[in-house]
């Protein structure tokens, strides 16, 4: 008996090595612009025709894979659909964020947010503030605004790219008529300047302030998307400027951006 349950552990981490080899078709399928040919996917898995053939014979009976009778070439089925649709509905894009906040706080060593779009704008849900970090007076629920804080760019930038500049629209306004109001010039202050600032977060895929929302305090916001392309929200990094990189490709940056791009990809984003 002793002997049984020290090699029940085993037994399950050994797994099924032929479900483990059979998926791979599945996943060259998934990955692949359009319907393959036998030949083309089976070595694509790395294995070979006849090989292949076996596995796509039981994924077909399964409703995971169809096959065209007129081009005989293979795509994902039914089945794969549903399992697929199944995942999507029961992500939470906050919840896997904040899972991984804690890695990416140690990474890189500053205070980091999460941010969502609600009702009156980009707000934060998540806070965890790095130990060196100087205090800053940002807390959850906060709304930050469009034009003047790296989350508010980031949300401006890709709901923009979205086609849904009317929701946002009404706010760079007055976010605009308050600027020239105050005379500032350390943020946009006409629709052009503001156009050329939407762009930049565009082509560098993050938001960023250096000394605009808070003195001595840099900002960068990246965003995640979900399966449809949409901004589901944004991962904020923030500390003081005397020892933030500030640059678009610098030490915050990058990992910032990577780890925005891994959460889209576990949401099914499927964009560059």
């Amino acid at each position: 008996m002793e002997a049984e349950r020290t090699e029940a552990p085993d037994k399950e981490r050994a797994g099924i090595q032929s479900v483990e080899v059979g998926f791979a078709l599945l996943e060259v399928l998934a990955q692949a612009a359009g319907p393959l040919m036998l030949r083309d996917l089976a070595a694509a898995a790395g294995m070979s025709a006849a090989k292949a053939h076996r596995y796509l014979v039981s994924f077909q009976r399964l409703g995971l894979v169809t096959q065209d009778a007129a081009t005989t070439r293979y795509d994902l089925g039914p089945a794969a659909l549903k399992l697929g649709l199944a995942s999507l509905s029961r992500l939470d894009a906050v919840k896997m964020a904040r899972e991984r906040v804690a890695r990416l706080l140690a990474e890189i060593g500053h205070t980091m947010a999460l941010a969502v779009w609600g009702n009156h704008g980009p707000t934060i849900v998540h806070w965890a503030e790095s130990p060196l970090a100087p205090p800053v007076n940002l807390r959850l629920g906060d709304v930050m605004p469009l034009l003047s804080s790296a989350t508010g760019r980031c949300f401006a930038a890709f709901l923009s790219r979205e086609g849904q500049l009317a929701k946002i629209a009404p706010m760079i306004e007055r976010e605009l008529a308050s600027a020239r109001k105050l005379g500032r010039n350390d943020m946009p202050t006409s629709q052009a300047e503001v156009q050329a600032m939407l762009e930049e977060t565009r082509r560098h895929g993050l938001g960023r302030v250096v000394h605009v929302l808070l003195p001595g305090i840099v900002g960068l916001c990246a965003p995640v998307f979900d399966a449809d392309g949409h901004i589901a929200l944004g991962i904020l990094a923030m500390g003081s400027s005397a020892s933030f990189d500030p640059n678009w490709d610098g030490a915050v940056a990058r990992p910032l951006r990577q780890a925005a791009a891994r959460l889209s990809s576990d949401l099914g984003y499927a964009g560059s």
